[in-house]
């Protein structure tokens, strides 16, 4: 019942974690949410039983790709999404 109840949080932070990456207009802030969508989902490789997937997608996913993106954005002189006039 416990098991359940932690897959319906992961699950209910990931759609969050994905509707904050739309939404924001911030394009550091989407991908700091970027980071928290990856690191949510690859704690649910981990309750479903997938280590290697988990460990995989913690590395590359929530750490390396996160980095690259601020790095990127941080090397623009364009801080958000909106359309430059």
């Amino acid at each position: 019942m416990i098991e359940l109840a932690v897959h319906i949080l992961l699950l209910a932070g990931l759609v969050i974690s994905a509707c904050m990456i739309w939404y924001l207009d911030d394009l550091i802030s989407a991908a700091i949410a970027f980071g928290a969508f990856s690191f949510l989902l690859s704690l649910e490789f981990l309750m479903l039983q997938a280590p290697d997937v988990a460990i995989a997608e913690a590395g590359i996913g929530a750490g390396l790709t996160t980095a690259i993106f601020v790095i990127a954005i941080r090397g623009t002189d364009k801080k958000d999404g909106g359309a430059s006039e």
